[in-house]
């Protein structure tokens, strides 16, 4: 990215899908939770709007407004971050979402089955982020540039020079070599509390990628455009 081999990234996609038989994101309800037993039921909710115990929405919070942005939240955050990491990118110009419950209509969940935000950078690119609860089939996770196109994959990464610029690069394959081991982020944590190294994934970029899976919410349950007020850091609706 830094050495310009891609040129102008102008899209970048990535996805992150399952499929379920019944419904999604379920599981089996601990008939042993008795709240004011051994529950707290009230200290569980927390500042959400209070209700009756209801052991569905203990055991299968993920599917509730009141205490998550279903898709976004539990899958997006981990791949836009990925996006937001590999071009050094920040907060979001705009963004839109798209989807619904488009196949477990039935569902007592809250949260869409099938959800897909496009967001705006500031010059540039747009990122599309794919999901659906339905349907497993991966999308490409890929960065198109206008000279070249990189392709993560599970062992390492793919560049692909643009037909265009076919003359002028060459295909690069990157294979892992261990220093993307899982082990160095825990190593990189213990030693930021230890000895303040400063971390790899930092709070920033938590926050970027907050921001960015939350544009794409508000959007789709307001049916209106998301937009990033720079100067007073928050998201309003247009």
């Amino acid at each position: 990215m830094k050495e310009g081999v891609l040129g102008s990234v102008v899209l970048a996609q990535i996805d992150y899908s399952r499929n379920y038989r019944h419904d999604f994101w379920t599981g089996p309800l601990d008939a042993d939770a008795r709240p004011g037993i051994n529950l707290d039921w009230n200290a569980w909710l927390g500042p959400a709007p209070k209700r009756p115990w209801d052991p569905e929405r203990f055991f299968h919070w993920r599917r509730y407004w009141d205490y998550s942005s279903g898709i976004a939240s539990d899958l997006f955050i981990h791949r836009v971050t990925r996006i937001i990491k590999a071009l050094g990118l920040t907060f979001p110009e705009r963004g839109v979402g798209a989807g619904g419950k488009w196949h477990f209509r039935q569902s007592p969940a809250e949260v869409p089955d099938t959800f897909n935000f496009m967001l705006d950078y500031p010059g540039g690119p747009t990122v599309l982020l794919v999901s659906s609860m339905a349907n497993d089939t991966p999308v490409d996770h890929v960065l198109r540039g206008h000279k070249a196109t990189l392709w993560f994959t599970r062992t390492g990464f793919v560049i692909r020079p643009q037909r265009l610029y076919a003359s002028e690069a060459k295909e690069i394959v990157h294979q892992k070599t261990g220093g993307e081991d899982i082990e160095w982020h825990h190593r990189n944590l213990l030693n930021a509390i230890r000895m303040n190294e400063p971390l790899k994934c930092d709070c920033q970029l938590g926050y970027y990628g907050v921001v960015a899976c939350e544009m794409g919410v508000r959007s789709w349950r307001t049916r209106r455009y998301a937009v990033w007020d720079a100067r007073r850091e928050r998201i309003v609706l247009s």
